[in-house]
């Protein structure tokens, strides 16, 4: 194997003319420069100088070497610059996770910031409502939905970021619009527009909140996210029950209520790889986040 600091040597003492000058410009003695050309043409197997009077001349060998040398150290000062990058988060690729309605309410604000702060990082960003199964198809930052205290998994951290409340959206003239608030029973005999297709935990939250209010809710139509129940809704359709970050951009004419009696919640968690946590990039990204929580209020 070559020695890449000897490779230095060498090609200092190629460039300068001699072993004294190559040794002023690199700050070593002229004895240990010298010990290092030994070493080198004992591990190459090859005459790398010739004498030339008082002086020093590469040989063949020694200009081939010299113009591979350049080469190879040019690739070498690269990966040095690569590693540096890596190591204070200016480059690589950072993978998150997120799920639909905190992507519209919060992702767009921590992908502006990350690519200005952090130009070389490419971020890898994937649409996902569950926790992968398998630890190695994880992602460097998930959000999550899960129960205040979930365990995320050995290593991996959760941090709550958020309890994201339940509202009605209501069509134009529906009898509840003027209210700021209603309770839940109020909605029971209304036909809803449902929101989440795959009869996920969101979904699931809000039935057992209308359980305990005293009833099961009626779905007239069934929307595959929440900007269709939405346009639903504007169509005078019927009510939706959604969480509120789904909720921050409306279509005109529909009314935002607030529910009680009880107020279905539900609890967002960052879900952070140990093996990352204090890297540059998932520093930044993890304070644009509860910068964005904070500029997205849910109440």
């Amino acid at each position: 194997m070559l020695d890449v600091h000897r490779l230095r040597i060498f090609r200092s003492v190629v460039a300068s003319g001699s072993v004294q000058a190559a040794a002023a410009n690199l700050g070593y003695t002229p004895s240990a420069v010298s010990q290092h050309l030994t070493a080198l043409q004992r591990e190459t197997g090859l005459a790398l100088f010739a004498r030339a009077g008082r002086g020093m001349r590469p040989t063949a060998a020694g200009h081939a070497l010299a113009a591979e040398a350049d080469r190879l150290l040019a690739r070498v000062g690269e990966a040095e610059s690569l590693i540096a990058d890596l190591r204070a988060g200016r480059t690589g690729v950072l993978s998150i996770a997120y799920f639909a309605s905190v992507g519209a309410a919060w992702m767009p604000h921590v992908v502006r910031r990350i690519i200005t702060e952090l130009p070389g990082v490419r971020l890898d960003l994937t649409l996902r409502e569950d926790i992968p199964p398998v630890r190695e198809e994880r992602p460097d930052l998930q959000l999550v939905v899960a129960p205040a205290g979930f365990d995320p998994g050995s290593g991996f951290t959760a941090q709550h970021l958020v309890d994201d409340p339940y509202v009605a959206v209501l069509p134009a003239g529906h009898r509840l619009a003027g209210r700021a608030q209603v309770e839940l029973a109020e909605l029971a005999e209304d036909r809803w527009v449902d929101n989440d297709f795959a009869r996920g935990w969101c979904r699931a939250n809000l039935l057992e909140a209308c359980t305990a209010a005293g009833f099961a809710p009626t779905f007239g139509v069934e929307a595959h996210d929440y900007p269709t129940a939405l346009a639903f809704v504007e169509a005078g359709i019927g009510p939706t029950v959604l969480p509120a970050l789904g909720a921050v951009r409306l279509p005109p004419g529909v009314t935002r209520v607030g529910l009680l009696r009880p107020t279905p919640i539900r609890s967002i968690h960052l879900v952070i790889h140990d093996a990352v946590e204090h890297t540059p990039a998932v520093r930044i990204a993890t304070a644009a986040l509860r910068e964005a929580v904070a500029a997205v209020p849910t109440r």
